[in-house]
């Protein structure tokens, strides 16, 4: 097995298409082609299905892509490695992280990554908590700020970034506004609720805080960015709870502390392989992060403070 047939049988699991992956990989559709089928016969196995339109893996195809990608994974940062050891950085950083995570300034900190290692490009993806654990267990990336899971898999290591408990955000005009006791979950039974999609940190956080007090709860309203969020509370739609740190971006709005959820806290990491699959790239930045370089703004938020 090569690994040429490899990266082939990944860039057309990718596109789904054999024209758009030869284009990719700058190779003849012909030579594509023979390539896969080399492959196949080596596995005996199909690995796609092919149609007119597109192509999509068989269950053979889908049990290989993961042990592909890793595979790949391993190899490129068996080359970046060597350059490292010689005394240059280069390759590749991949990086995922979710929308406002606390405890670390995103772009700061890649600016100041940059700034030391001008040789590695940097790619930057943004998603759920979920999806980014899936993509570093999987090597499509190299690490992920994100939520911490007990779904989190032994392919997976973390590095602590912060906690925080959870705020209820509010209208001033809500009837919740203007009380003076903790709120508890009970108290938010009924209440009309503004959410993220299932997969972020903050909704899974929330979902398992009210999981745990037996309160049912409806998402009425679910968006895929924090503006979004903010601005449905600010027109008195649903009330939210998330993290501490986003009320200083919408000061209009009422913070309640939540009360009653046990020990249940949002706490942020990031994310990497186990110690042998991490690539040079990730282990400049994870010593960046934690040497709390004032340069890469990467101290946890403090009260008053706005993170990205």
């Amino acid at each position: 097995m090569e690994l040429r047939h490899l990266q082939h049988f990944v860039a057309v699991a990718e596109d789904q298409h054999f024209t758009r992956a030869a284009e990719r990989l700058m190779v003849s559709q012909s030579g594509l082609s023979a390539s896969i089928r080399a492959l196949e016969r080596e596995l005996r196995a199909p690995l796609f299905v092919r149609t007119t339109r597109r192509v999509t893996l068989t269950e053979a195809g889908r049990a290989l892509l993961a042990e592909a990608e890793r595979i790949l994974a391993q190899v490129r940062a068996a080359h970046e490695a060597v350059a490292a050891v010689q005394g240059v950085l280069r390759g590749t950083l991949a990086l995922g992280t979710e929308q406002c995570i606390a405890g670390v300034h995103v772009a700061r900190l890649l600016a100041a990554f940059r700034g030391r290692h001008p040789d590695v490009e940097i790619r930057l993806r943004q998603a759920g908590s979920g999806a980014l654990a899936e993509e570093v267990a999987a090597g499509r990336l190299d690490l992920a700020f994100a939520y911490r899971t007990r779904a989190d898999s032994d392919q997976l290591r973390s590095v602590a970034l912060t906690s925080e408990p959870m705020t209820v955000l509010c209208h001033p005009g809500h009837r919740l506004a203007s009380t003076s006791a903790v709120l508890t979950p009970d108290d938010l039974a009924g209440e009309v609720f503004v959410d993220f999609h299932p997969d972020w940190g903050p909704r899974r956080t929330t979902d398992a805080a009210f999981a745990a007090t037996g309160v049912r709860r409806t998402v009425a309203l679910e968006v895929n960015d924090v503006h979004s969020l903010l601005d449905l509370v600010d027109e008195n739609l649903g009330i939210a709870v998330v993290p501490r740190h986003f009320r200083h971006k919408r000061p209009s709005l009422t913070a309640l502390p939540l009360k009653g959820t046990g020990e249940t806290e949002y706490e942020t990491v990031a994310l990497l392989p186990p110690d042998r699959a991490t690539s040079p790239a990730a282990r400049a930045l994870v010593t960046l992060l934690e040497t709390g370089d004032e340069a890469g703004g990467l101290a946890p938020p403090q009260e008053g403070s706005q993170p990205s």
